[in-house]
């Protein structure tokens, strides 16, 4: 199986209602490059906003999830994202005139065809995946739920539901391989109970509902005045309970089909984390809620990941200078040597590196708990990195010394922790004169300002 990432071949549409707005929706699946992810775009609107399918813009999961950026909203995304992650496509655009998806038959059936029928490109770049290597689980106390993921050696998912009513019961679904998913899971249509019913039917929602999209279990006894609400809710002239307990018109493609829709749901929702997860994740009563509140803690624990991977490949860039280097120039020792590396270095700049281990002595009590480098040290840090560049124009540096003479305009935008890889970069801001260097100091980590000043030294013989 290719491992490289895919795109469609060509665009597709495909139109409907919106489940809860009832309005008409054309929904066009395109193309998009390596590394593009999935992106909504409205261009009902102006300028056509776009909006990423990243689970920190989920802002609602009351029936369906919902993303929102910038004040832009879309609802009901989930079945289109399962769509895309059961056929193993990595980039596409998805072009919407509306605030929804349409509903169609409340699954992901149609979704799965019209982006067979535009085709799968495997595009020249290696798919990202988030390799499980330990047990990661999140409980939602209120309600039972439950979401883990454990080691697999490829992307599975079990849900079991159970909503402690005879109509339903309990019910089990396995998905162990994503090629199944098209045959036995795109089709699971969404369900919803008949009181659940009555509250969306009050609140004006469901407006695009029928009895062809949404499978209704009877858990109640129907009064005359709901029947009459739901004939004309589905414009039926006539509605009864199969002794299935489902409202009739409509027949189960499983007898878990319940499940087996919580599962694709779960997939949908994971889409969020904006990679193909390579573990099984076993999900218990399982909801939006539930299920995208996972998706932003699997994020957040890539995002950590991903820093530190950066942070690394930066430290293990190769240095013009290492320590035994710099010690040769500077006559500071550990533990008040802050400078690991030099990276580049010229007449005028230099730039230099420190890892801010763990270990450092002085985060016992800066502070117990909670761990920061103290300002004035990655003051001094940027100082002797400066130190590097003015005593290595001289032939016999280990004769001289650095002394502040002046720090002006310090400031401190972001707290360095431990784990922080610190890169410095300093400019003359005039030729050295008399023995006086002045300089511009700034302090990155990750690309982003942490600290900067303006800083004075005069350089001393022995």
């Amino acid at each position: 199986m290719s491992n490289k990432q895919t795109t469609i071949k060509k665009q597709t549409t495909l139109e409907g209602v919106g489940i809860h707005t009832g309005n008409e929706v054309k929904l066009t699946f395109k193309p998009a490059p390596a590394d593009f992810g999935y992106v909504f775009k409205r261009i009902d609107m102006t300028n056509q906003p776009e909006i990423e399918a990243l689970s920190k813009y989920v802002i609602d999961t009351q029936r369906g999830t919902t993303l929102e950026k910038d004040g832009v909203k879309l609802k009901t995304i989930e079945h289109v994202l399962a769509a895309l992650v059961g056929l193993e496509i990595d980039n596409v655009i998805i072009e919407i005139n509306s605030e929804e998806p349409p509903i169609l038959d409340g699954s992901s059936k149609y979704f799965v065809e019209a982006l067979e029928s535009a085709g799968i490109k495997f595009l020249n770049k290696i798919r990202s995946e988030y390799i499980v290597k330990e047990v990661i689980s999140y409980v939602d106390t209120k309600t039972g739920s439950e979401i883990t993921v454990i080691p697999s050696d490829n992307y599975q998912i079990t849900t079991m539901v159970d909503y402690d009513t005879k109509i339903l019961g309990t019910q089990n679904a396995t998905l162990n391989n994503l090629k199944e998913f098209k045959e036995n899971f795109s089709n699971a249509r969404t369900f919803s109970f008949l009181h659940e019913i009555e509250m969306l039917l009050e609140n004006n929602l469901i407006k695009g509902g029928d009895l062809n999209n949404a499978i209704v279990y009877v858990d109640k006894k129907i009064s005359d005045e709901t029947m009459d609400k739901l004939k004309k809710a589905f414009k039926k002239d006539k509605i009864s309970v199969k002794p299935n307990g489902i409202l009739d018109n409509l027949n189960l493609h499983y007898q878990n089909e319940a499940a087996r829709h919580k599962l694709l749901d779960v997939m949908g929702d994971l889409a969020l984390i904006g990679k193909r997860i390579r573990g099984k994740v076993i999900a218990k009563k399982p909801g939006h809620k539930t299920n995208t509140t996972f998706a932003k803690k699997i994020s957040s624990i890539i995002e950590i990941q991903d820093s530190l991977k950066k942070q690394k490949d930066i430290y293990d860039k190769k240095a013009i200078m290492d320590a035994d280097d710099i010690m040769n120039i500077l006559p500071h020792r550990p533990p008040f040597l802050f400078v690991d590396k030099i990276l580049e270095i010229s007449d005028t700049s230099i730039t230099g590196l420190k890892y801010v281990s763990p270990d450092e002595t002085y985060f016992k009590g800066h502070f117990p708990g909670r761990p920061v480098m103290p300002g004035v040290l990655q003051i001094e840090a940027m100082a002797q990195v400066g130190g590097v560049l003015v005593l290595s124009t001289f032939p016999d540096p280990e004769n001289y010394l650095t002394f502040f003479a002046r720090i002006e305009n310090a400031k401190f935008k972001r707290t360095v922790v431990p784990g922080d890889v610190l890169i410095f970069k300093l400019e003359l801001l005039s030729p050295i004169r008399r023995g006086i260097s002045h300089m511009i100091a700034r302090a990155y980590v990750n690309g982003e300002l942490t600290t900067e000043a303006e800083m004075k030294a005069k350089i001393v013989e022995k």
